[in-house]
């Protein structure tokens, strides 16, 4: 997330930055860290550490507003999601009576592990009803919503450094967690944009085409993209695009194309693509 723009921040104002997005933020306080993100943030590391496998990544982690729930049973701390996370800025239009489900969700979870709400100490947390912008706040900020440990690439990352939830829609950022890893989820074009995909097809099925999940504005296949979407398509890429062909360089043993390496540049141009239903024969 970029910096405030310069000015009052207690006035209405935008953010931007160069991935083509501006949003209206009300008037706030000038951003500081709160005592409840600060003790927030200390648990979550203190809390990743315990863990043999972290499914989100191991240390170095950042702090992702996106509601996690660290709980415990005799096997240690291990972490769920509440139905959705609240970010930092969104707080300022957040409904307290919405929020307070939240409050209640994560309370009747953990009713199931009384010895995670002692740790934690979020007895009153869990046990006060959100009725203000305050509560909100305070909420927004603890360990039951600022708890999430993400590596900083899937986290705050733009493309070629990384493809972070910040940046980029949550369903398909999310796909990095359980993808194979010898398959190319991003890829950044000719022009430096970043591309999403995902194959149309099981593994070993031999079809070599994928669907583009996500392409940024200035992208080349963004106008494509669009253009499927809007006739109720998804747009598939042939075998031999190098999108494609860099998606699936290292499945199949051999570089990408040297226009189209992973990290760098993948160009969306020369080869060609399709709209398509999204189920595409094995």
């Amino acid at each position: 997330m970029t910096a405030e723009a310069q000015g009052d921040p207690t006035q209405p104002h935008t953010e931007s930055e160069d991935l083509g997005w501006t949003i209206n933020i009300p008037g706030h306080p000038p951003r500081a860290d709160s005592p409840e993100y600060q003790a927030a943030r200390a648990t979550m590391h203190r809390l990743t550490d315990t863990l043999a496998e972290p499914f989100y990544g191991g240390e170095p982690v950042e702090d992702h507003h996106g509601g996690g729930l660290w709980l415990k049973d005799a096997e240690g701390w291990f972490l769920v999601r509440n139905l959705v996370g609240i970010e930092w800025s969104a707080q300022f239009c957040a409904d307290p009576a919405k929020v307070d489900l939240l409050r209640q969700n994560a309370k009747r979870l953990y009713a199931l592990c009384p010895d995670a709400v002692q740790e934690l100490g979020i007895e009153e947390l869990l046990d006060t009803p959100i009725t203000d912008a305050a509560g909100v706040q305070k909420w927004t900020d603890s360990i039951c919503n600022a708890s999430m440990p993400l590596p900083h690439d899937v986290h705050s990352a733009a493309l070629p450094q990384g493809g972070g939830v910040h940046h980029y829609p949550s369903p398909v950022t999310e796909i990095v967690f359980f993808k194979r890893d010898d398959f190319q989820l991003w890829v950044v074009d000719a022009v430096g944009q970043a591309v999403a995909v995902a194959p149309v097809a099981e593994r070993g099925s031999g079809d070599g085409r994928v669907q583009v999940l996500f392409a940024a504005e200035d992208s080349a296949l963004h106008p494509e993209l669009e253009r499927a979407r809007d006739s109720g398509d998804v747009l598939l890429l042939g075998a031999d695009h190098p999108v494609a062909l860099t998606a699936f360089a290292q499945q199949y043993g051999r570089p990408a194309p040297s226009t189209a390496a992973p990290s760098t540049a993948a160009p969306s141009t020369a080869a060609p693509s399709a709209a398509a239903p999204p189920r595409a024969a094995a």
